[in-house]
């Protein structure tokens, strides 16, 4: 059954993506979202919002900054289309992974330096412990 709700508060949308509505918040401040308000000043917000914000965390799951997600959504008052949105995003993401495959490398390399010392260390402790059971006992 498709979601009939139209509108959300910010709680509701803060509790539904399991977010604080300080982060949705701070998204507003950057000018990702533009939300309606109420009379009462409330904050409201539509379809559009919740699915800009679904990208917006989605981004930054993907480890992309806000600028970054910014850049490939735009902000709420310029919307690129589609086409430069997605091009933006494999853009980003295609340098993610060549980061992520960079770090991997370097990670690989500390590996073998943390095992090449910890064989070191070992084996002066047991070099240690042979010469204290020998002189000692």
């Amino acid at each position: 059954m498709k979601d009939k709700q139209e509108t959300w508060t910010i709680s509701q949308l803060a509790e539904e993506l399991n977010i604080a509505p300080s982060k949705i918040r701070y998204y507003e401040q950057k000018k990702l979202l533009s939300p309606r308000r109420s009379k009462g000043q409330q904050r409201i917000f539509g379809k559009r919002d919740r699915a800009r914000l679904k990208l917006i965390l989605r981004g930054s799951y993907f480890g992309l900054s806000l600028d970054q997600i910014a850049e490939i959504i735009g902000h709420e008052s310029d919307q690129p289309p589609e086409t430069d949105q997605l091009r933006r995003a494999l853009s980003h993401l295609v340098k993610s992974k060549q980061d992520l495959q960079e770090r991997k490398k370097e990670i690989a390399i500390f590996e073998e330096d943390l095992d090449f010392h910890i064989g070191r260390m070992k084996a002066s402790m047991k070099e240690i412990e042979r010469k204290n059971t020998k002189g000692g006992g």
